[in-house]
């Protein structure tokens, strides 16, 4: 397949273009606001002879595309919050992109990567497929405009519904090629384990559903061998993880000092949410079937960053 990457700076896109380029499966050609960052981190992943790089300007002279991928976003929740109301625009600006490209090549997929944040913020027990989302319009707080954007793209995908059109929802996502400098549950706390420093976390407990590059891989492999759908999917692993399971794995095999604290510590982009999953695995229908649960792929993950095997930091 020959498949265009939106965002292609996008640390989970950069582990998925891993990922193909290590099957040498498809075609890609990838865009990005900034290239030059993006030709860096392809010569430090030795692809720079492998993929054509380009600017968002250049996207309407590609023809003969199978599948369009978009990534692009604000991946940092504190860089979400920062750009406020304008989280809106940029979804919209190159969703569109995609999507005048769908109508006039209507054979082509289009997998847009979205959130569970869709669901809102009542994550007191988990999403299903019957969860509906309550997003207050008369009181917008600066972390509903992430949730808004993505909401806004999949109802103008469901009102295409004779495009082929997934919008994958992921929850959670941890890999050893992300920049510690985020401002996540999970890079917290290997920012600390790093520096071997301690890492101060809410005494609320929380579950979360972290999807490993390598099932996310498999996940898009299905996704872009479905016949022709328009629908949501959420993402998850083979089980969910709770926090105090994370931290003591953590501090048993490789030493981790943490501390807790009343009240509410660190950054969501997306609200305070403490069962972030969800139930509703509709992506088995197309054959999905997780290989790896959460605290298989964090520990994984971990470990290859306490032995400096990141390829995130100099990016």
């Amino acid at each position: 397949m020959k498949i265009a990457i939106l965002g292609a700076t996008s640390e989970i896109a950069k582990d998925l273009i891993l990922s193909f380029s290590a099957h040498d499966e498809h075609e890609l050609v990838l865009f990005a606001r900034h290239p030059k960052e993006a030709m860096q981190w392809l010569s430090m992943a030795n692809l720079s002879n492998k993929h054509a790089i380009y600017d968002f300007e250049s996207f309407h002279h590609v023809a003969d595309l199978d599948a369009i991928l978009n990534f692009v976003g604000a991946g940092d929740p504190s860089k979400a919050i920062a750009l406020g109301g304008s989280i809106l625009k940029t979804t919209e600006t190159y969703d569109y992109l995609a999507l005048e490209y769908l109508k006039e090549n209507p054979k082509c997929k289009y997998i847009f990567m979205s959130s569970g944040a869709v669901y809102g913020e009542n994550f007191i027990e988990p999403a299903s497929a019957s969860t509906q989302t309550p997003l207050s319009i008369n009181q917008i707080e600066p972390d509903n405009y992430y949730t808004a954007a993505k909401i806004q793209a999949e109802l103008r995908h469901r009102n295409l519904s004779n495009l082929d059109i997934i919008d994958l929802r992921i929850f959670s996502y941890f890999s050893h090629t992300q920049s510690l400098n985020s401002s996540f549950f999970m890079t917290d706390i290997m920012r600390a384990l790093k520096n071997n420093e301690i890492v101060t976390t809410s005494s609320q407990n929380m579950v979360r559903d972290y999807l490993s590059s390598t099932d996310l891989h498999q996940l898009i492999q299905k996704a872009l061998l479905t016949s022709r759908i328009n629908l949501a999917v959420d993402c998850y692993s083979k089980a969910p993880v709770d926090k105090f399971e994370i931290l003591s794995q953590l501090r048993d095999k490789f030493g981790l000092r943490y501390q807790l604290q009343e009240g509410v510590v660190g950054v969501n982009a997306s609200g305070n949410k403490l069962n972030y999953y969800s139930l509703n695995h509709s992506a088995q229908h197309f054959g999905y079937v997780p290989s790896k649960d959460s605290i298989t792929s964090i520990l994984t993950e971990a470990k290859l960053i306490c032995h400096g095997e990141s390829l995130g930091h100099s990016v």
